[in-house]
């Protein structure tokens, strides 16, 4: 049962990081965009490093054991790739009017935590500006930002679940994987909440709000866990086959490479500056590295 609670910890912790970029939103003086680009590259670091050196290789003795050398590298390959596609449909398929992962710029973030400051130069805000806008300009920008910001919260919603699912069982199996996983996954998630945030409090103008739902998309990695205990629970008596353990694993390493190439390292380069991007990739992966190391 304490491995149960320190894998569901460690998910909760993940999750709740949206909140935290959420708070950074609203109660820094500025937004330190190379701060968010060096720790998205950490992040990633940190997952291509577990995913490549510790997990695909936990999937391969677990495939190799249960089906023999050849057709288990064959299941693993697979398995691993099978978590990439996972993924990427879930990219494809999720409604969002922009990019869920993009970190808003320092124009667009100012009036959360300065109500002095001007509302950023875009269409919408142009039209809540105006000294001429009528109330039906008015409404329908606040509609057209609300809903932006619940489809952005709604895509961070459904890729959580999967994180949290993967937090869950590594952290399970491997608490140290665990952790490394969450701290990860923690980090990338700073810079959802602020994406969440943005377009709900223009809508609103409540910070409350804007807090709450950011905080809600980040709940999905708990349910994920919750997912992953009951049906390690209910339908594989307890203890997880090492075949279905082994597709977990090489999935999860598939799904996290998507994750750092696909949102992680572009939002890393954008927002950083020099080699910022790249010096957080080598620190993520040299942290990862001597934790695994030292905890071996």
């Amino acid at each position: 049962m304490s491995d149960i609670l320190v894998a569901f910890g460690l998910t909760v912790f993940a999750g709740m990081a949206t909140g935290i970029g959420s708070i950074i939103a609203f109660t820094a003086s500025r937004t330190n965009y190379r701060f968010l680009s060096v720790a998205t590259g950490f992040s990633a670091g940190v997952m291509l490093y577990v995913s490549f050196v510790e997990i695909f290789f936990k999937g391969r003795e677990s495939l190799t054991l249960a089906f023999g050398e050849r057709l288990g590298d064959w299941a693993n390959a697979g398995a691993f790739f099978g978590g990439m596609l996972f993924i990427g449909l879930v990219d494809a398929l999720v409604p969002s009017a922009e990019n869920p992962h993009e970190i808003p710029t320092e124009a667009e973030t100012a009036p959360l935590h300065n109500p002095a400051a001007p509302f950023p130069d875009t269409p919408m805000a142009a039209t809540l500006a105006k000294a001429t806008a009528t109330p039906e300009d008015v409404a329908r920008s606040h509609k057209k930002l609300l809903r932006m910001g619940l489809f952005t919260a709604l895509a961070i919603t459904i890729h959580n679940f999967p994180e949290g699912l993967v937090t869950f069982l590594a952290a399970l199996e491997t608490p140290s994987l665990g952790v490394a996983i969450a701290i990860a996954i923690a980090l990338h998630n700073i810079p959802e909440g602020i994406s969440v945030s943005v377009p709900i409090f223009y809508a609103t103008g409540s910070r409350k709000k804007a807090f709450v739902y950011s905080l809600l998309s980040g709940l999905a990695e708990p349910f994920g866990a919750g997912a992953a205990y009951l049906l390690l629970r209910f339908f594989l008596g307890g203890e997880i086959p090492a075949e279905v353990m082994g597709v977990l694993f090489a999935g999860v390493a598939g799904v996290m490479v998507y994750i750092s190439l696909d949102e992680l390292l572009p939002t890393s380069r954008a927002y950083g500056k020099g080699h910022d991007s790249l010096l957080g990739l080598m620190a993520g992966m040299a942290v990862m590295a001597a934790s695994l190391l030292l905890m071996a």
